[in-house]
Order: structure tokens, then sequence, then C-alpha cells
């Protein structure tokens, strides 16, 4: 009974105190939990897992691949492949070996032509009494060349046919350096064209390439559509796009570069499978549609422009000069270099080019970033060039008065 009557007291105690208000069951924030969720997932597969294509990056960020990375947090140590344990114990060996220089030691002057070599007398005036201290090798892709000077008679080697813009451009630069290379003698190696002159008397040359331990390999890095944008993502793991680089095909190295560059395959097989240029028999048309559409994922790529700058960015970057002691003008910005005829041959263009002591690039991107740096000669700052191109045919004569005594040059 007392049981009830408290019962009966509680229920009217209820009904006398005010009534709770309503409130509408609370909705449960669930779109921004699964917005952060899908977030979290996105940022942990991203670290875990970076896009392998670019156009992926794009999804998330006009800037693309760098705007995502820029705040990722930085990725783990990739771990080589075993292809590049090899490679790098090899090269490792390779550039740990002591140069052997001694007063017999030579420069091999490789010469990379269609077919005869224009400025013959020119070169056999530069050599003449040096004997001893050079060697001469030919790699003529066209025809057989006519030789004017004894210093070139039976130094023809074995060549193959290039194509420009392809990897047999690259070959035929190997193919001299195994030739070379025969001769324990060279160790400096030197890549010229038909329409290169040297600019100083042999002894300069000389001692400016045997008293030092670089190699004078052009090299630098451009973001733009004629540098990084010739990258195929096909060179993966091995070449990242980073460590992709740009240069100029002619260069000058130390015997034991020459040797690692004979001794790759890795990096080699990526650009000769993965850097193609689309090359029609119109050699302007060619030009033009590089111009116009650089990418496309390795195609428009130019072999002999990437491969050695990449190689050497990666395997010995500290042992390159990152410049090329050949000039060549390209200060008119078109798609060829400025090409000197006879009435350009004066004093005056030879002190000009031989003064420049400053390596200077310019980017392909829309900012046209101007990199500079000094050339530095053993640490001294020193002039760049020691050769030049390109002269025509015609320049001959004129190139032999102005240079009539090496001597004193």
């Amino acid at each position: 009974m007392k049981t009830g009557q408290a019962w009966r007291v509680g229920m009217g105690d209820m009904q006398i105190l005010p009534g709770p208000r309503h409130r509408p069951p609370m909705k449960r924030p669930t779109w921004i939990i699964v917005l952060v969720s899908l977030v979290t997932v996105f940022l942990i597969c991203a670290y875990m897992y970076p896009p392998q294509s670019s156009a992926a990056c794009y999804v998330f960020s006009s800037r693309g691949c760098e705007a995502i990375s820029n705040w990722l947090p930085p990725a783990p140590a990739r771990e080589l492949t075993d292809e590049e344990l090899a490679s790098r114990a090899v090269i490792r060996d390779i550039l740990n070996t002591s140069p052997t220089k001694s007063e017999k030691s030579k420069i091999a002057f490789m010469f990379l032509t269609p077919g005869s070599l224009p400025f013959e007398k020119l070169w056999e005036k530069f050599f003449h009494g040096h004997e001893g201290k050079f060697s001469v090798y030919v790699h003529a892709s066209k025809e057989k060349p006519v030789h004017l000077s004894h210093y070139f008679v039976n130094r023809d080697i074995h060549s193959d046919q290039v194509i420009w813009g392809k990897i047999s451009m690259v070959d035929a630069e190997r193919r001299l350096l195994a030739h070379a290379l025969k001769d324990p003698a060279n160790q400096h190696f030197v890549l010229l064209s038909d329409s290169c002159v040297p600019l100083h008397n042999f002894d300069y040359i000389y001692k400016y390439l045997m008293h030092t331990n670089i190699s004078f390999v052009d090299c630098f890095q451009d973001p733009g559509p004629h540098g990084n944008g010739r990258y195929s993502e096909h060179m993966l793991p091995e070449i990242e796009k980073k460590d992709f680089r740009k240069g100029a095909q002619w260069f000058s190295m130390k015997r034991q570069h020459a040797v690692i560059v004979m001794a790759d395959t890795l990096y080699y097989s990526k650009f000769r499978d993965y850097c193609k240029a689309s090359v029609t028999k119109c050699y302007f048309i060619s030009i033009l549609y590089l111009m116009l559409k650089p990418g496309l994922e390795g195609r428009n790529c130019i072999a002999d422009e990437h491969y050695l700058p990449t190689f050497f960015h990666i395997v010995d970057p500290g042992g390159i000069a990152n410049w090329s002691i050949t000039h060549v003008d390209w200060s008119e910005r078109k798609w060829h270099p400025k090409s000197y005829k006879a009435r350009d041959i004066t004093k005056q263009l030879v002190k000009n080019i031989t003064s420049i002591d400053v390596s200077v690039h310019v980017t392909s991107d829309e900012k046209k970033e101007v990199q500079m740096w000094p050339c530095l000669w053993n640490g001294e700052q020193r002039p760049c060039y020691l050769f030049a191109r390109k002269f025509y045919p015609e320049a001959l004569d004129n190139l032999l008065l102005l240079f009539s005594n090496y001597t004193t040059i």
C-alpha cells in the first residue's frame, strides 16, 4: 500500500514540475567524419605509394606533383635495384683507380662528322710539332672522307649511320670512345664536330685538360618543355625526374669517365628505350615538331642532350665541370646556334669568345631563367672555352690567316 501511495505522490510531483523542452534528435556530422577519413586515407596512400604518372597529380593540384610533394612528409630512401648496385660497384672501383698520367699522356681528338672535315688544314697547323701528345679518330657517318692532312690519314674508325635526335648519335660517341680507349696513353678524350675549330695553341689546351682531374660535361636542370618535359616515367626507378639533366653533347672527359661510359648498360638502356625523338625525313619539320610538342612521355627526347648529363649527375656529380669547353652561340634564340661565315672571322670575335669566364644556360619554361656560374679550373676562375663552333667551310682561309702562328695564341 505504501508503495502505491509513493507512486501516486511521485506521479503528482512530476505533474507539478514543468515538463522538459522538446529537443530534436542531434544530427551527427557524418559528412565531416567521412571527409576527414577520405583525406587521411589519401595522404597515407600518397605517402606509401607516390603517383607514377604526372597526370594523376593534376587531379589534386594545378601545379602537379611538385605542389603535392611540398606538403607531404619526405618519402623513405628508395632501395636500389640489383642492377643499380652492380653498376655502382663497378663505377666506384673505376673512379677509385688512380690516373696514370705521364709525359707520354695523350689527348684523343675524336671527330664526329658526316663526311670530309673542312678544317683539316687548320687542325694540321694546330697539331704540328706536338707529335706524341695527341691521337686522332674520325667517325664519318655518311660518306668516306677525303683527307688533306697526314694527321688524319688512316684515322677513320668503323662508322655507322647517325640520325639527328636518335640514340645512334650516342652510339657514335661511344664508338669513338671505344676506339680511343684502345691506346692506354690516351688520358683525355675530346668530342668535336666537323665545324669545330681550336681557339688556343696546343700547349695551352694540353695543360688546361691534363692538369685537372675533372671532365668537362655540360649539365644543368631545365624544368621547361625542352628539359624535364622530355622525361619519361618509364625510366623509373633508376632515373627519377629530379635527376634528369640537359647539356650540349660536346664533351671532354678524363679516362676514368670514358671507361665508365663504356661500362654502362643500365642507364644507357633507359635512354635507348625511352628517350626517342620523332624525326621525319625533313630536318626542319622535325625541329618544328619538337618545338611544338616537346614531351609526350619520352618522345621528342634528344638522347645526346640528356644521356651523359643525367648519367654523370647520378654517378659522379662532383667529377664534372657542368659546362662544355666548346663554345656555341645560342644568343639568337633560334632553332640553330649562330653560324660564322668568312666575313665574321675577326680578332675581336676570337677575343670575345676566349674572354668568357662564366657559363650561361637559359631554361625553356615560361620564366626563361638564366642560370650562371663561373668557369672554375682547379678552383680558379678561368676562360671557359678551348674550341668553338659552328663555322662554315668558307671561313677556312680567314681562319688560317687569323691563326697563322698558333704558338702565339
